[in-house]
C-alpha cells in the first residue's frame, strides 16, 4: 500500500497484510470482480489447519444484500465448496443471542465441524453476528468477510472482534476471533444509501484524527469524488483505513496493551448515544460515531490538550460528508449512565480516548465529572 499522501494507486486490486503470526491474514480491496473471490477463498481456507480440508460453508447475509449471494456463492462452488444460506434480518436487532442461537441451529443440522467455514456476507451487523458464532460453535470455525458496508469495509471486517449486544449495553457479549481473509468489492457500494456511505465515511475520518494527519487532508482535499464513489478514491480509502487499522491490530491485537483503545476514539460519547436512543433508533452507528468525535474533541480542547479551532475543523469535514455533528435533547444523566458501563472503563472512571492533535490520540480518564458534563451540554 502507498502512503496516504502519494499519488493515488492505479491498482484494480489493493492488498492489507493483517500481520498476527500464525493468525495473520490478507485484505483484498478491488472493485466489481466477485469470480476471484473462490479462489481468494480457497487460498485463505488452505492457511490454516481447520480450514484445510474444508468442504461447506455457511453463508449469513443480511436481507439487503440477497441479489449479491450468487455471484459469491458461485465462486465457492467452483472452488470445490458446497454452499448452504441463511439470511438474517437487517439491522442492529439482529445482533442478538437470540439470532445467534439461531445460526448455532442451523450448523447443528448440517452437522458442521471445525473444518466447516462461515461466510459473513452483509455491513457490521452481519460481520459481528457470524464472527461471534464462528467463534464460539465448536469452540471456532474458520471464517472468511466479506463486508458489504463502507463502514464494515473500513472498521468491523478488519482486527476480529465479533459480538452481540445486551439490551443495555452495546457490545458486550464478545470474543476475539480473526477471520482468514477479507474480501472488499466496492461494487457492493454502487447502490449504497447515501446514509450509510456516509457512516462508514465517519470512520474513515477518525483514521485520520487518530493516526494519519496526512490522510485527514487527503479526505479534506477529496470530498467530492469521495461522494460520488469514484472507483479509485473509494479503494484508496478503504484500503489506507485497513492498513491503519492492522497496524494497531498487529500491535495490540486482544487490547492488552491500551494502543488499540485509539480506535475508540468518538465511541465513548457514541455508545452512550446508540445506548440512549435505542439500536436500531434514530441514530446510526456511524451517526453517533460523527457526534461523538466532535464532542470528545471539544472535550480535549476544554483540557487543553487540544489546540483551539483543532474541534471545528474535525466538525467541518465531517458535516461536508453529511454527518450530523450534534444530538441535542439527550438527557445528560441517562448518557452518563450508559458511560459508566463502557467496557474501557476502569477503577469505576469514565475513559475516553482524545486527540492531541490531529494524527495523535491519547487515552485517559483525566476528565472529571464537570468536564464530562461540559462536553454533554454541548451535544
Amino acid at each position: 500500500m502507498t502512503a496516504s499522501t502519494s499519488p493515488l494507486p492505479t491498482d484494480a486490486e489493493l492488498r492489507v497484510k493483517v500481520n498476527l503470526g500464525p493468525r495473520s491474514y490478507d485484505v483484498r480491496v478491488v472493485s466489481d470482480q466477485p469470480e476471484k473471490f473462490g479462489a481468494f477463498a480457497r487460498e485463505a481456507l488452505y492457511a490454516t489447519w481447520a480450514g484445510h480440508t474444508c468442504r461447506r460453508v455457511l453463508v449469513v447475509a443480511d436481507e439487503n444484500v440477497v441479489p449479491l449471494q450468487a455471484p459469491f456463492a458461485n465462486a465457492l462452488k467452483a472452488v470445490g465448496l458446497s454452499v448452504t444460506s441463511v439470511v438474517i434480518p437487517s439491522g442492529e436487532c439482529s445482533k442478538s443471542l437470540d439470532r445467534a442461537v439461531d445460526l448455532y441451529d442451523e450448523l447443528v443440522k448440517l452437522r458442521a465441524d471445525r473444518h466447516t467455514a462461515i461466510l459473513a456476507l452483509g455491513g457490521g451487523v452481519v460481520g459481528d453476528l457470524a464472527g461471534f458464532v464462528a467463534a464460539t460453535y465448536a469452540r471456532g470455525l474458520p471464517l472468511l468477510m466479506v463486508p458489504t458496508t463502507l463502514l464494515a469495509q473500513v472498521d468491523s471486517s478488519v482486527g476480529g472482534k465479533v459480538g452481540v449486544n445486551h439490551p443495555r449495553c452495546k457490545n458486550i457479549i464478545g470474543a476475539f476471533h480473526q477471520p482468514v481473509g477479507v474480501w472488499i468489492d466496492t461494487a457492493a457500494l454502487d447502490n449504497l444509501p447515501t446514509r450509510e456511505l456516509q457512516c462508514g465515511l465517519a470512520e474513515v475520518v477518525k483514521y485520520g484524527v487518530i493516526l494519519d494527519a496526512g490522510f485527514f487532508h487527503y479526505l479534506e482535499e477529496h470530498v467530492e469524488l469521495i461522494l460520488s464513489k469514484d472507483p479509485r478514491e473509494i479503494r484508496h480509502i478503504i484500503a489506507r483505513s485497513c492498513e491503519l487499522k492492522a497496524g494497531v491490530v498487529s500491535r495490540d491485537e486482544r487490547e492488552e496493551t491500551g494502543l488499540r483503545a485509539v480506535l475508540n476514539y468518538g465511541h465513548t460519547i457514541a455508545h452512550a448515544i446508540e445506548s440512549v436512543a435505542g439500536y436500531g433508533g434514530a441514530f446510526q452507528h456511524g451517526e453517533a460515531v460523527s457526534v461523538g468525535m466532535v464532542a470528545e474533541a471539544k472535550l480535549a480542547e476544554r483540557l487543553g490538550w487540544l489546540a483551539p479551532g483543532l474541534a471545528d475543523q474535525i466538525a467541518y469535514l465531517l458535516e461536508r460528508f453529511g454527518l450530523p455533528t450534534s444530538a441535542p435533547g439527550f438527557d445528560s444523566e441517562a448518557l452518563l449512565d450508559a458511560m459508566s458501563r463502557d467496557k474501557k472503563n476502569q477503577k469505576g472512571k469514565t475513559r475516553f480516548v482524545l486527540p492531541r492533535r490531529i494524527g495523535q490520540v491519547e487515552l485517559t480518564d483525566a476528565p472529571s465529572d464537570l468536564d464530562i458534563r461540559a462536553a454533554l451540554a454541548i451535544l
